[in-house]
């Protein structure tokens, strides 16, 4: 593996005042509702549990994880379902919660698959919306930041599984 270091992006002050801010929206517009979060694993489970503690509305929390990338930092494009929910989505407001949204590739095809499933609503949310390298739109509902370029770490988001548990975000700057 090249050597690396890590760049402050964004700090935990700017993540905890975004939050608070999707927090804020979410709460707005699922007002007198009940909500079923679903995050993607592994990224998301920071943001969804910081995010889940400043609802007000009756929430539920469950998981998928999704693989589309193997061994790569490329995705395949093929998706597969190697963790599914547990609770039922038919008739539920349902809010994924990503940790970031780069081709949009993945996301597309699980909110296909969610529609299948018959839920009353899905929408979604995503902490940072890479949206340079968006290859498929996807419909982001609630985003954190967006960030144009760069390999990012922290508050979920991994290197090689590293990196997931940093408070902030920063970004992998690759040395000569």
């Amino acid at each position: 593996m090249k050597d690396y270091r890590l760049v402050p992006r964004i700090s935990e002050a700017e993540i905890m005042e975004q939050v608070d801010r999707v927090a804020e929206e979410v709460n707005r517009d699922y007002a007198g509702q009940s909500l079923l979060l679903v995050g993607i694993l592994k990224g998301a489970y920071v943001f969804l549990a910081d995010l889940a503690r400043r609802l007000t509305m009756p929430v539920e929390v469950d998981f998928v994880r999704l693989a589309s990338y193997g061994q790569s930092s490329e995705t395949s494009g093929e998706v597969r379902i190697t963790k599914d929910l547990e609770l039922p989505v038919r008739g539920r407001h349902v809010l994924v919660v990503e940790d970031i949204v780069d081709t949009g590739l993945t996301l597309d095809w699980y909110l296909r698959h969610l529609k299948h499933l018959d839920a009353a609503s899905v929408k979604l949310c995503a902490f940072v919306d890479k949206y340079e390298r968006r290859e498929v739109d996807v419909p982001l509902d609630y985003v954190g930041i967006r960030v144009p370029e760069g390999f990012l770490v922290g508050y979920g988001l991994d290197f090689a599984e590293k990196h997931r548990n940093l408070g902030g975000i920063f970004e992998v700057e690759f040395l000569e």
